[in-house]
């Protein structure tokens, strides 16, 4: 049997089918091929039209389904990782009633805070686990009192992934760990998160049906198994969010584990069985998608917004003058021939909206202590992975402050991860091994779907076509080197008593 997953992300859609005789994927797309455009009407703002999404798939399975060693029909089951913390709004009709407001979209913040104080510390951290700060939650809030015409009309809120699956059922549901990953969910109680939406008189009818992140959801319509190019009726088995889903990917199920992924931005996240709050706001606890009642699982999420985007903005403009983007090959043999710590420069990679690490605060990404006679285009190159990584590790240690293991990190081998040089400076800063596997997003959906649908009984034998690929693990004679540079990174920070490190 073959199985379908679907991968939603903010640069492009990817699409893979999974053998699951074999566990391996047997075909893999991804469209477009550039980058799709945010829109930032307004400064903070960022914006996507939910139909280019699934434009996206559209054209993706096209492509995919051209292949003629995958055969369309024998697909069995479609899951769903997206994008997290989006907001769409439909009207009775399902039709979109803005463009959603995605992850890096800062207006909210004010919303969140200002909930955050009315209803204090106690309840959001023991119910919520987090502030309200930026998720999607506020976002409605913003919506309400800036767009009243708008939000009269709403009949459903969704993540992008609920749309996506309303696009292909013609259902509208959600998760608990989606809305837990909008602050919508009350930990606690184990329900939508009332008193949060009391607050701000928002009715509890605009929350889709919840259904089981792993498990029977919706059923393929006949209208989009025509666009598709599939049989009607198969199974939708599966939603979450893209960094639960990083982690399911890479079997990071167990409270102990694991996962990092450094796409458009750069995550941490590790798995706990216990209900941890960070009442500084710096890291957030969502719930993961393999929790169940009886095993609660919850995800400790360090997120940096600007990690891959930081990269891409910076290859994109070096090839401003040439008409084309330089290589990631070209960059990476620039950064390799420069000195840990880029000879004292300096890249702090906060340019793509509000961190969450300092309190929901716009930095604007920085590039410091430039020396016109001794930095080259390759410190530049250089300076921007060891800031990513650097900023991640500020996360990293409020993990461990937590009760994370953090010994070994599981990653994909992809985004900055192909890189030595930030795969180096990631192990070396974190003194963690990176582990890696050969899966993505959308192969993981796709296992989490034939698990879902019955195929596999068990998340072990779901896993059992998945091993590792390689291991860098940290190296002591440079730990120092490492440890300095990262000191003075820290101490560049222009936040004074923000600093984490």
């Amino acid at each position: 049997m073959l199985f379908l997953g679907i991968d939603i992300g903010s640069s492009s859609v990817k699409l893979s089918v999974l053998d699951g005789a074999t566990g391996k994927a047997i075909a893999s797309v991804q469209y477009p091929d550039t980058e799709l455009d945010i829109l930032s009407p307004q400064a903070g703002w960022a914006e996507q039209n939910p139909a280019t999404w699934w434009d996206c798939i559209v054209k993706g399975c096209e492509l995919l389904f051209s292949d003629a060693s995958v055969d369309a029909d024998a697909i069995e089951a479609i899951g769903i990782a997206y994008q997290m913390h989006g907001l769409v709004l439909v009207d009775a009709n399902q039709t979109v009633l803005r463009p959603a407001i995605i992850w890096c979209d800062s207006r909210a913040v004010g919303e969140g805070e200002a909930a955050l104080t009315a209803l204090g510390s106690d309840y959001c951290f023991g119910h919520l686990l987090n502030s309200p700060g930026n998720f999607t939650a506020a976002k409605l809030r913003w919506v309400q009192q800036n767009e009243p015409d708008i939000f009269a009309r709403t009949h459903k809120v969704m993540l992008p992934g609920d749309y996506i699956a309303m696009e292909l059922s013609g259902e509208i549901t959600t998760t608990a760990s989606g809305l837990s990953e909008g602050t919508l969910w009350d930990f606690q109680e184990q329900k939508i998160a009332k008193t949060l939406l009391s607050h701000w008189g928002i009715d509890e009818q605009l929350i889709p049906t919840i259904v089981p992140s792993i498990g029977q959801q919706a059923t393929l319509s006949n209208t989009a198994a025509q666009q598709l190019g599939l049989k009607p009726g198969i199974n939708i088995t599966y939603r979450g969010g893209d960094q639960p889903n990083n982690a399911f990917s890479l079997n990071v199920l167990a409270p102990g584990e694991v996962a990092a992924t450094a796409g458009t931005s750069g995550v941490i996240y590790g798995v706990t069985d216990k209900p941890a709050a960070d009442t500084q706001s710096r890291v957030n606890t969502f719930l993961h998608v393999t929790s169940t009642h009886q095993a609660p699982r919850n995800g400790v999420l360090v997120c940096v917004n600007g990690a891959g985007r930081s990269y891409s903005w910076l290859r994109q403009l070096l090839g401003a003058s040439a008409g084309t983007p330089a290589s990631y090959d070209f960059l990476n043999d620039l950064a390799s021939n420069q000195p840990i710590g880029s000879d004292g420069l300096i890249f702090h990679p906060f340019g793509n909206g509000a961190e969450r690490l300092f309190q929901n605060r716009t930095l604007g990404a920085q590039l410091k202590n430039i020396d016109l006679n001794r930095h080259s285009l390759g410190h530049v190159v250089r300076a921007t992975k060891e800031g990513i990584v650097f900023a991640l590790n500020q996360g990293f240690d409020v993990l461990k402050s937590l009760g994370g293991n953090c010994e070994v990190v599981r990653v994909a081998k992809g985004n900055m991860f192909l890189s030595e040089v930030f795969t180096a400076t990631f192990a070396n800063t974190t003194q963690a091994a990176v582990e890696f596997y050969d899966t993505d997003g959308a192969e993981g959906a796709a296992r989490a779907a034939a698990l879902g649908s019955g195929y596999y009984s068990s998340a072990k034998e779901a896993f059992s076509g998945l091993q590792p690929s390689g291991i860098v693990e940290p190296c002591a004679a440079l730990k120092d080197e490492y440890q300095d540079a990262y000191q003075r990174w820290v101490a560049a920070l222009p936040l004074g008593e923000h600093n984490l490190g």
